[in-house]
């Protein structure tokens, strides 16, 4: 799902380097937001404060120039020294674990989606701050209020920074060679579109491997596209249900025109499998579609790139979450106010918007008074990524977020339950009870 793309990259969308911001340009005009005046929450900032934290390594360039940027304008205001750490994907939970059992290390971490509520008792309360900027900003939409809040609370516990989308990439020229204008919406229609570019030697590639957003992100589409979940909104667990049976029977059916290997793939395999013309059809976020773009060995691939919402299959509404950025802030922290000035002041106007604009729409923004953004109106390519956060689906759907739903997500308990069934190490019906059992554990603690 992440690609190492450039500040070129970032260009390519159409956008000035006024708009991109990078370390030493101009910011754009953000006139178009509208922010309304709001009293900002009392932080004294403690004498001699200085922090640091960890988020996930960028996608692009950009997103970290503009994001050290940033961070340095804070020091120059506050005095405050921050030091920013850029992570690899895989180690941000294991790192973000380690921090909170010896209540040492950064003050703030950024990591992904529900990481907050697995820590929560570890953490910072932020509701100021969250109250103080969904007020001024428009309102947080609806995917980072189900992230941002202690379930059963009106805490805040986690601050999203914003979502990465990861909806279908396709071949156009070959799914309309196959008989498509675009890829079916229905099982059965995208089932046998798979089996004809299999035939035509294109086939599709979905991670089936531990991958923290492609194999998540196809795994939850499986079942939610098949109306199952892992829990029922009171938070009972029906993951061994007849729907995912139904789910897994299907992913059987799928799984031989898949391309060869998908149970060992990680997030960036796929990206790999299409630059390389491998694959015609996969699902991603928008860095496989600039790093095609950007390389003039690939641009021809680029231009026949089209997105598409992942199909709804027997959901009501396209069954798409987002990877969702979601910063923490640490009790064992000497500096509290420190920290949450310093998350108030980078999803201000000033800074977010030229951060988000910077990472070219792979991530899409939390608060609804920066859909009005430059990004969005550049490549419309990259238009189907603008709502993400809008998404009523989430990581532990349909219940609520704990530190049970947040444990077998990172312990990959769906991910594996589709593997073992699409590689026959278990029956449908083995599966679904095997994943039922191992979540068990978890909601027992």
């Amino acid at each position: 799902m992440r690609n190492d793309l450039t500040r070129r990259d970032a260009l390519a969308l159409g956008l000035s380097a006024a708009t991109l911001a990078t370390t030493g340009a101009a910011a754009q005009d953000a006139s178009k937001i509208k922010a309304t005046e709001v009293a900002a929450p009392s932080l004294p900032i403690e004498k001699g404060a200085s922090l640091r934290m960890l988020r996930p390594v960028r996608f692009v360039q950009a997103d970290e120039d503009v994001f050290r940027a940033n961070a340095k304008k804070f020091t120059d205001k506050t005095g405050v020294e921050v030091k920013v750490d850029f992570v690899g994907w895989e180690d941000i939970n294991q790192q973000t674990a380690v921090t909170s059992n010896s209540g040492a290390g950064p003050d703030i971490i950024i990591g992904f989606g529900d990481a907050p509520h697995i820590y929560v008792d570890k953490l910072i309360d932020l509701t100021d701050v969250a109250d103080y900027l969904g007020q001024r900003y428009g309102g947080w939409l609806a995917l980072a209020k189900k992230y941002g809040i202690r379930a059963k609370s009106k805490n805040w516990v986690g601050l999203p920074f914003g979502a990465s989308g990861g909806p279908l990439v396709y071949r156009k020229s070959l799914v309309n060679a196959a008989g498509y204008d675009k890829v079916p919406d229905d099982h059965a229609g995208l089932l046998e579109l798979c089996k004809k570019l299999k035939a035509a030697g294109k086939p599709a590639g979905f991670a089936l491997g531990n991958a923290v957003g492609d194999g998540n992100g196809f795994a939850n589409w499986i079942l939610w596209s098949h109306n199952a979940a892992l829990l029922d909104e009171e938070g009972n667990i029906i993951i061994n249900s007849k729907e995912t049976i139904a789910a897994l029977k299907y992913l059987k059916e799928l799984y031989p025109t898949l391309i060869a290997g998908t149970p060992s793939w990680n997030d960036v395999s796929n990206n790999r499998a299409y630059s390389a013309g491998d694959i015609g059809l996969t699902a991603n976020g928008v860095s496989l579609y600039f790093s095609l773009k950007n390389d003039p060995a690939t641009k021809a691939i680029a231009d026949d790139t089209e997105h598409q919402f992942l199909p709804k299959g027997l959901a009501a509404t396209y069954p798409m979450s987002g990877l969702t950025l979601n910063a923490m802030a640490f009790k064992h922290s000497p500096s509290p106010n420190a920290a949450k000035a310093f998350l108030q002041f980078m999803l201000e106007k000033e800074q977010y918007e030229p951060w988000l604009n910077a990472n070219s729409g792979y991530w899409a923004q939390p608060l609804a008074a920066y859909a009005d953004a430059a990004v969005w109106s550049g490549d419309p390519k990259v238009a189907i990524f603008k709502d993400t956060m809008k998404s009523p689906y989430y990581n532990g759907y349909n219940g609520p977020i704990s530190t049970a739903t947040g444990a077998v997500n990172a312990d990959y308990v769906l991910v594996q339950m589709c593997a073992s069934v699409a590689t026959d190490a278990a029956t449908p019906e083995a599966a679904a009870a095997e994943a039922e059992r191992r979540a068990k554990r978890y909601f027992r603690r």
